[in-house]
């Protein structure tokens, strides 16, 4: 009878069992390898991480293994993971003997601890070039990166029955949304990516389905309640590159393939998670470029533009991603091809950020904006309860005959993270402080500023008439529509004509989660308490 071959899937349960007893763990690193070293290994400063790894144990050896790409005494090795034969550890394409030095074993794969928000968990993917001289294949199985923490941050928490992860590679997402759904489906069109990723899900101890396939097509007629997705969505030519960030599509057709794509592949009510990038012209508002991926039925969209860049910045970004030295002739020849593509094309900048979608009844609404200060945990929650606030406006608006009678007739209270400054200059014929604004405490010159001290931690600036009716829904009381006759009365103005502008800046705070109905649940920001004094909502 011939032997088994060990696989890594198969090799997985067993290593995870070494790197339970020998502490390869997120808290064994941490207490093995000390903070300074922690802080080194986020850096990429291999060699600080190295010094404090080479008398950590036997947690320094697997660090020194499999995150440095060290070659390491065989002894050691068989001495940190007894459970492991080492033949089996060469069969399976973990790592390989070297003749030089002589006796030590190199991995082959980047094996490394990681804490996704519910404990250790184990990733595998192909060498990290940053930590190691590594040459990136075509069929490179990113690790955990930038835009799979980013991801990871951005995807709600909330249990559901089923997530697909579009472009599965090495498994982490799906690894993190088992720990929220009852079943999760991989797909991946690179052969490679769903091998790790289902080592990634053994030594994880856990079940999915992977399918291999471009895009949606294994999937095809198939709808889940979450889909997660970190396609490659590196904007430029059409040749497909490296399949980790390179669609083959030209400039931002990948994103725009994923964005366009999602809703079909939706339950209703389901929600879409996706990292995006696209192109930006001087002639046309990003908005409206991205809005126009929207189907125009059955879609709530929130895009959230994190950041932009500069055509020759994104390229030299890319291009020393991929290891090439800045200095070489060749990478200049690479930049050039790129950036003569982009000038073709009218490409002015590439802007980067997160889609989150819905699947509704009726027709499609798109919000873009900015997002691009820091923000708290949970982004993804905030997205669901950006997405309840729009269904329940659609609903108080079909009920009210319009969104003006709606907004007019609600008890808003404020949610309890929100803050109120008043912002004074203190220039030179900027007012004086004793001069105060009609209608309001703050002084003529001042500004007022509101703020959300947790979540996305939006800010708006608004006027003091508009202060003065906020700190009225403070109360959660009075309808909107009272609330802005007893401050135009106080101010001494027509509430006919300030109607119109509170209302509309009221329709902001509420999306942005500043207030929301009293007594309505599920409104609220995550994370932020009950409102303390529920009121009868308005219709």
């Amino acid at each position: 009878m011939t032997p088994t071959v060990p696989t890594l899937t198969r090799l997985a349960p067993v290593l995870a069992e070494s790197f339970r007893q020998c502490h390869f763990t997120v808290p064994g690193l941490e207490d093995a390898l000390g903070p300074e070293a922690i802080s080194a290994l986020a850096r990429s400063d291999s060699a600080s991480v190295r010094r404090h790894a080479r008398s950590a144990g036997p947690v320094g050896t697997l660090v020194r293994l499999f995150i440095l790409g060290d070659a390491v005494p065989e002894g050691e090795v068989v001495a940190a993971l007894p459970g492991t034969p080492v033949s089996d550890g060469i069969d399976a394409g973990l790592w390989t003997r070297q003749t030089s030095p002589e006796g030590t074993l190199r991995a082959l794969l980047d094996l490394r601890p990681v804490d996704t928000g519910h404990g250790t968990r184990w990733v595998f993917s192909d060498v990290d070039g940053s930590m190691a001289h590594a040459t990136t294949r075509p069929d490179h199985v990113l690790g955990v990166g930038q835009a799979t923490l980013s991801l990871l941050r951005i995807t709600p928490t909330s249990p559901v029955d089923s997530v697909l992860d579009l472009g599965t590679g090495c498994g982490i997402q799906l690894v993190h949304a088992l720990e929220t759904a009852r079943t999760a489906t991989g797909t991946d069109i690179t052969p490679r990516c769903l091998d790790l990723a289902s080592a990634t899900l053994a030594i994880n101890g856990l079940d999915g389905e992977l399918l291999a396939g471009p895009w949606y097509e294994p999937v095809a007629l198939r709808r889940f309640d979450r889909v997660v997705a970190n396609p490659p969505f590196v904007v430029g030519p059409s040749d497909p590159g490296h399949s980790y960030r390179e669609s083959g599509l030209a400039l931002d057709g990948a994103s725009r393939t994923v964005v366009s794509g999602a809703h079909d592949h939706l339950t209703q009510g389901g929600t879409a998670v996706i990292l995006a990038s696209w192109v930006e012209r001087r002639d046309t508002d990003w908005r409206t470029h991205v809005a126009s991926w929207i189907p125009s039925d059955g879609v709530e969209a929130w895009v959230l533009r994190r950041d932009t860049s500069d055509p020759e910045l994104y390229v030299w970004t890319w291009l020393t991603d991929e290891g090439m030295d800045p200095r070489d002739e060749s990478t200049a020849r690479a930049a050039d091809a790129w950036l003569d593509h982009f000038q073709d094309r009218g490409v002015d900048g590439v802007g980067f950020g997160y889609v989150f979608l819905r699947r509704i009844d009726g027709a499609s609404s798109v919000l873009c904006e900015d997002l691009t200060h820091p923000f708290d945990e949970g982004l993804g929650d905030e997205a669901e309860a950006y997405f309840a606030r729009m269904a329940w406006l659609r609903a108080a608006s079909d009920r009210q005959g319009g969104q003006e009678r709606a907004l007019d007739a609600t008890v808003f209270t404020v949610s309890p993270d929100v803050h109120l400054h008043v912002s004074e200059s203190l220039a030179p014929g900027s007012g004086d402080p004793g001069d105060e604004a009609s209608g309001s405490s703050a002084p003529a010159g001042s500004r007022v500023v509101v703020e959300r001290v947790t979540g996305a931690r939006w800010r708006h600036e608004i006027d003091p008439l508009t202060a003065t009716v906020l700190r009225g829904v403070r109360m959660g009381a009075l309808p909107l529509e009272d609330l802005v006759v007893l401050a135009a009365a106080g101010a001494g103005r027509d509430p006919e004509e300030l109607a119109e502008p509170v209302r509309r800046v009221v329709a902001d705070l509420f999306l942005h989660g500043f207030v929301v109905p009293a007594g309505v649940p599920g409104l609220l920001p995550p994370g932020v308490r009950a409102a303390a004094t529920p009121g009868p909502v308005g219709g």
